[in-house]
């Protein structure tokens, strides 16, 4: 039994993945809410009428901070999107295991990218 090859993690080891993913999960919609609500407020940071002279400036840097919170409001969503994934898999039994080599995933790698699909060996031949 002890040299029996692994084939997915155990229902135990899948609900501490899936603690982890939620709390992963809560930490991502909050810095999403912060990154959109920055991004609605950016509009207006209550020094329109005090530095006329800056005002060109002011509003290539508006255009270049709405850009920065969009591409980050877009990869926190991503973000989210592929720990959502990650939940399904655990509930699937599937979570952890590598899609091209379908070896398991290494736990370290899992805990630091609970998300992942490949394992380092696979990333490696890419």
């Amino acid at each position: 039994m002890e040299n029996e090859i692994k084939v997915r993690y155990n229902d135990r080891e899948l609900g501490e993945f899936k603690q982890l993913i939620l709390d992963k999960i809560k930490n991502a919609d909050k810095q999403l809410h912060l990154i959109e609500s920055a991004f609605r407020n950016d509009s207006d940071n209550g020094t329109d009428d005090t530095a006329p002279t800056f005002k060109a400036f002011d509003e290539g840097s508006l255009v270049m901070s709405k850009e920065t919170s969009s591409q980050l409001a877009i990869r926190q969503q991503k973000f989210l999107r592929d720990l959502k994934n990650a939940l399904i898999r655990i509930e699937n039994k599937t979570y952890g295991i590598c899609r091209v080599t379908k070896k398991l995933i290494n736990k370290e790698r899992l805990k630091l990218v609970p998300h992942a699909t490949l394992s380092i060996e696979a990333k490696n031949m890419q």
